[in-house]
């Protein structure tokens, strides 16, 4: 059974920094481009950031500069690492496999001013 698991979200101040994980079990990691989506109180999710198979990256306007997508995939494991982060950050961070459509459960980032 495929299984996606999200850890590392938190309260953060504005400025600071947080990393996610999300760790795939059930399928072969290595065949699937990954991908972070957020979900704000009342709003749509948001596409956050997109590593494909051979380590391409791909990310959302609002986010580019300061978060960094990355993959392990001796670990089955995909990270987000975010920089300076903004209140406006604030929002369950969910990982995809976008092979299988596959989501987590989601990690709540919350940022502080």
């Amino acid at each position: 059974q495929v299984q996606l698991t999200e850890s590392g979200g938190g309260l953060v101040q504005a400025g600071g920094s947080l990393r996610l994980s999300c760790v795939v079990t059930g399928s072969d990691f290595n065949l699937s481009d990954m991908a972070w989506y957020r979900q704000a109180l009342g709003k749509q999710r948001e596409f956050v950031a997109l590593i494909t198979i051979v380590g391409r990256t791909y990310y959302g306007d609002s986010v580019k500069g300061r978060f960094t997508i990355s993959r392990e995939n001796a670990q089955n494991t995909m990270y987000l690492q975010m920089n300076n982060l903004e209140p406006e950050d604030t929002a369950v961070y969910y990982c995809n496999d976008r092979r299988l459509a596959r989501w987590g459960q989601g990690t709540q980032v919350t940022v502080s001013s």
